[in-house]
């Protein structure tokens, strides 16, 4: 099918995403397809609405120690959630944050440091994860795409909000 990445300016953007009854292959087939696109499109993380679709549905994909020459111990990071919702939070971290949806951009946007996120996984089980640092911003910002939240919304700062071109 191929998807494409809503720009800013779309509407489906600032939609509050549908919540999602029950997982059928359609969501997993969906879910797939984000995640096989996040090395192509150059991002880490992709919600539903920012690929058009209007559900509650996050997909999370890098490689830790990514940035650590170093480190020989690289694992993928990995989550595909249904109606995921951040149920604690404590702690503050202050961190850039760019999206795919906004092109270029970047900001310095305020976040919990720790949180735990409730979802459900493409079985239809109940899950909860306890995330922190990176983990915990990434998973912030995509939760706040499901709201119809972008990233510039959250930025304190306007100062610090940049364009820092592409690579293209």
């Amino acid at each position: 099918m191929g998807l494409d990445i809503v720009l800013e300016g779309d509407p489906r953007l600032r939609q509050k995403a549908v919540g999602i009854k029950r997982v059928d292959e359609s969501i997993r087939l969906l879910a797939e397809e984000m995640y096989n696109m996040l090395p192509d499109v150059g991002g880490v993380a992709v919600a539903a609405p920012q690929v058009g679709v209007t559900r509650r549905l996050i997909v999370i994909r890098y490689m830790e120690n990514e940035e650590d020459d170093d480190s020989e111990e690289k694992r993928e990071i990995s989550y595909r959630l249904v109606n995921p919702e951040v149920i604690r939070g404590h702690g503050e971290q202050v961190g850039l944050e760019g999206c795919l949806s906004i092109p270029g951009w970047v900001g310095e946007v305020p976040r919990f440091d720790a949180i735990t996120v409730k979802a459900i996984d493409l079985n239809n089980r109940p899950v909860r994860i306890k995330a922190s640092g990176y983990l915990a911003r990434v998973f912030q910002h995509e939760i706040d795409h499901l709201d119809g939240i972008l990233f510039t919304d959250r930025i304190v700062d306007r100062e610090t909000l940049r364009y820092v071109g592409d690579d293209d």
